[in-house]
């Protein structure tokens, strides 16, 4: 078996490398796979895989899984990480595997950590060797498949979607860990309080390498008590580990809620999202960027002021910058989400790009056409306009549209806010031309 990994960990190896379970007896979580009846369970125990992506966040078990397969089936198995292999590893690989079922009969198992690394040339090299059945490919990625995996190598795997560990189960791995005599904590003695547990398994946010990392920082600095207290874990972790990519998924997906929850008009979710998305280090600019986007694309003109706020914001936030600017994204991102709503302005303009792009594009009225030379004024271009500040009330019956679509409505306003009042003005003047 070729593996990056020895079955026996040596001791100075990390407490989280120490610890990984080697059978599914000892895994903790994804119950929903791994659980009586589980269908990834199920598979694993009769030995009869079929290519697989396990897609999940980091330390939910991914690697771990991989390995238990590799303890317990009779295929030869084959690790390596798309981070340090190349084209010349894939080929290395294909090749020995080729020669062991011609020779031996035996089917290789290739385990690919963070599959996502790999280009899509690179992927593809295995596609043909998966057909043949010479490989049964096993990838693991924290990246959304359906992006990041050739869909010829999806379409022939089955995608099982890995959960983030809840904060009991990290806190039953860290127990064991304390408790393991063999390859945990379990020969120095160490107690934990119950405080100090919880802050480390709340920290880890489901991670159980960062945790597991934690608790070997902390019982390293216990001293002669041998106890993990409160202070000391505060000290082992005292940031809570945010996943973020800000090219991957966790980008993409809270600035989806934060939009959705604006516009669900909820400010205590949407600064809730703002505060996750500041805390992961997201680009501020690009935070303001689409609240400004979203005062008009949401609220529009049923509060005007809205677009103001937000393009202020925007200034703000380049005038002052962090950390001071996340009171100014704050104060813009709950007032959005606060005002009353209205697409009408967003409906309006994709209305119209529809029509010039599928409809006959019809000459500019004459009378609306600009007359800068003679020419123009003896082809009779601005004849007849209408100047609207010239007739009581600044307005005048007159047709702006062109023939074809003198009667077309694109800006319906909504009954929210002010668009109210836009509304009604409207149609006191659009009932005038009728």
């Amino acid at each position: 078996m070729d593996t990056l990994f020895s079955a026996n960990a040596a001791k100075h190896a990390p407490l989280a490398e120490r610890i990984r379970p080697r059978t599914l007896d000892e895994f903790v979580g994804q119950d929903h796979l791994l659980g009586e009846n589980g269908l990834l369970k199920n598979i694993i125990a009769s030995d009869k895989l079929n290519s697989m992506i396990l897609w999940g966040p980091p330390g939910s078990g991914k690697t771990t899984i991989a390995r238990i397969i590799a303890n317990m089936t009779k295929a030869h198995f084959v690790e390596f990480s798309a981070v340090t292999s190349g084209v010349a590893d894939i080929r290395k690989v294909v090749k020995e595997a080729t020669d062991r079922q011609d020779l031996e009969g035996k089917q290789t198992i290739l385990f690919i950590d963070e599959i996502h690394r790999f280009n899509k040339a690179q992927q593809d090299a295995f596609l043909p060797h998966i057909e043949a059945g010479t490989i049964v490919l096993i990838g693991a990625t924290t990246e959304n498949p359906g992006f990041e995996v050739n869909a010829p190598i999806l379409s022939r795997s089955r995608l099982f979607r890995l959960e983030q560990l809840t904060d009991e189960n990290v806190a039953k791995i860290i127990k064991r860990a304390i408790k393991d005599k063999e390859q945990g904590l379990g020969k120095l003695n160490i107690t934990i309080d119950d405080d100090a547990l919880a802050h480390i398994a709340k920290s880890a946010n489901g991670d159980a390498r960062v945790a597991l990392t934690a608790l070997e920082i902390a019982a390293n600095s216990t001293g002669k008590e041998a106890r993990i207290t409160i202070g000391i874990a505060g000290s082992a972790i005292n940031k809570k580990q945010l996943q973020y990519d800000r090219a991957g998924d966790a980008h993409y997906d809270i600035i989806s809620a934060f939009i959705k929850s604006m516009r669900g008009s909820d400010p205590d979710a949407a600064v809730y999202y703002l505060a996750r998305m500041l805390e992961s280090g997201e680009d501020p600019k690009f935070i303001a960027r689409r609240m400004v986007i979203f005062a008009s694309e949401d609220v529009g003109n049923a509060d005007p002021h809205a677009l103001m706020l937000a393009t202020a914001t925007a200034d703000a936030l380049n005038f002052v910058g962090l950390p001071e600017a996340k009171l100014n994204l704050s104060q813009c991102a709950t007032y959005l989400a606060s005002a009353p709503k209205s697409n009408a302005a967003k409906a309006a303009i994709n209305e119209a790009i529809r029509d010039v792009q599928n409809e006959r594009v019809e000459p500019i009225p004459n009378h609306l056409r600009n007359a800068p030379t003679t020419l123009a004024k003896k082809l009779g271009h601005g004849k007849g306009y209408k100047y609207p500040h010239d007739y009581p009330g600044n307005y005048v019956e007159e047709t702006y549209l062109p023939e074809g679509l003198k009667d077309k409505v694109y800006y319906r306003p909504t009954e929210n806010g002010y668009e109210k009042t836009i509304k009604e003005g409207l149609n006191k003047l659009r009932k005038k031309k009728v």
